[in-house]
């Protein structure tokens, strides 16, 4: 696979705090590429240089063959957006708000409702496009804003926490479209997001702290580096756990411990095959992973 994004040496300040420091990074077309970070580690900077919202210090982004300083209006054909804060209009109905951004591609008489009507089906807002948007919930507002970014069949989406405040129904329903326009149309979906089991989705994760790249790896590899597993042991008592020479915790009627691998929990369970009856073995999830890297927790998009 191509790379369809590739960032070398970005770097940008803002006075004395520097937000993204001398930043490297590719993304393969086609992939769910994750770009993770408490809030003010450098990720909506990025974004916003990627999209020409920001001017760069140093450093070079080409995307899809574009040099963004060569050639922006190619980069942003390339790119569907969907910010953090929606963008759309209120006062305007979904339709009016659609057609005025169609418009901005050129995108106009019958050309527009054949777009529309894929959209509003692929997204199920038929019913919503002479509503007004300030009327909407915040679900069926996000559903707008997704479509508002796909209007010109970008290549690259681009999906800034695009499932925050959103119910887990809503967030599914999202994710279902997003898997679609990937298997269907080759997309390359560009997320950050602070929801750890979506990452745990991506081909590939990027963990930024301070603007600069703590760890990089798929969501296994990531795991395999920077967290153990975890053996979950039914029915034992606490002298029998304490034998084991792991650190554990107890969780309802059994204990989780903590071991470095699956070969250490393996040697484990054949030291003390009697006491093994009623187990499971985990690895460990991104969250242990984000919380290796960077000692923060990423809980609704802040630091804990």
């Amino acid at each position: 696979m191509k790379n369809i994004i590739e960032i070398n040496h970005l770097s940008k300040s803002f006075g004395e705090v520097k937000a993204v420091q001398d930043l490297s990074f590719r993304v393969k077309e086609g992939e769910l590429f994750a770009f993770l970070g408490v809030n003010g580690a450098g990720k909506s900077t990025t974004i916003n240089i990627m999209c020409a919202q920001l001017t760069k210090d140093s450093g070079s982004i080409v995307i899809d063959g574009y040099d963004l300083d060569k050639n922006v209006d190619g980069i942003k054909r390339e790119l569907g957006v969907v910010f953090q804060n929606s963008v759309l209009d209120g006062a305007l109905s979904v339709y009016d708000n659609l057609q005025s951004r169609a418009a901005l591609y050129g995108i106009i008489g019958d050309e527009f409702k054949s777009r529309l009507d894929e959209l509003s089906e692929l997204l199920d807002f038929k019913d919503l496009l002479k509503r007004s948007v300030s009327k909407l919930s915040g679900g069926q507002r996000r559903r707008i804003d997704i479509a508002r970014a796909l209007l010109h069949k970008p290549k690259i989406l681009v999906l800034d926490e695009p499932t925050t405040g959103l119910d887990p129904q809503t967030r599914k329903i999202l994710w279902n479209v997003i898997s679609d326009l990937r298997k269907n149309e080759q997309m390359t979906v560009f997320l950050t997001t602070h929801y750890m089991e979506e990452a745990a989705e991506a081909d590939f994760v990027v963990i930024i702290d301070s603007g600069k790249i703590s760890a990089e790896g798929t969501p296994l590899e990531l795991k395999n580096t920077y967290t153990g597993d975890f053996i979950t042991v039914y029915g034992i008592d606490e002298a029998t756990v304490k034998k084991f020479g792991y650190e554990y915790e107890p969780i309802r009627d059994a204990y989780r411990v903590s071991v470095p691998n699956t070969k250490a929990a393996t040697e484990l369970i054949i030291k003390y095959p009697e006491v093994f009856v009623d187990y499971e073995i985990t690895k460990g999830k991104m969250d242990d992973v984000f919380l290796s890297v960077t000692g923060k927790k990423l809980v609704g998009g802040t630091e804990k």
